[in-house]
């Protein structure tokens, strides 16, 4: 419950992931829970608005900050699309941290295949630090 005139302290809300820029953490298609102004550290995933086109957003990996915001990668180093394309993001670009990620049934409905997604389909995502860590050494 909140008080009259204040925010909630938790906002969440869904983002889809399109496109290989963070796999093998998100495929495309899978679903995302975004904690919007969650504090953020290096190491987690976020969601951003693109610095050079700021009505797209983008999900990537906080990898340190720098003078002018967030460097960021994605956690696929053959794709492109992030700091090393566009530099550091703003701070103010940065929307949420990103929770946990549903990974949608597939087409396939065998048993095994609805086992195998019942184990997978909902995972959090948390940071990885020795992924920072290898990312930040670039």
């Amino acid at each position: 419950m909140t008080e009259l005139g204040r925010e909630p302290r938790v906002r969440l809300g869904i983002a889809e992931v399109m496109g290989p820029s963070m796999y093998p953490t998100l495929r495309h298609g899978d679903q995302l829970l975004v904690q919007y102004r969650a504090p953020v550290k290096a190491g987690d995933v976020a969601v951003l608005k693109h610095p050079l086109q700021q009505d797209l957003l983008i999900v990537k990996r906080l990898v340190e900050r720098r003078d002018g915001g967030w460097w960021v990668l994605g956690d696929n180093p053959g794709a492109e699309g992030d700091s090393r394309v566009f530099g550091a993001v703003p701070e103010e670009l940065l929307l949420g941290r990103v929770r946990a990620r549903y990974r949608p049934l597939g087409d396939q409905r065998s048993a095994r295949a609805v086992a195998c997604w019942l184990v997978s389909a909902l995972r959090p995502v948390l940071a990885e630090r020795s992924v920072s860590r290898r990312l930040r050494a670039r």
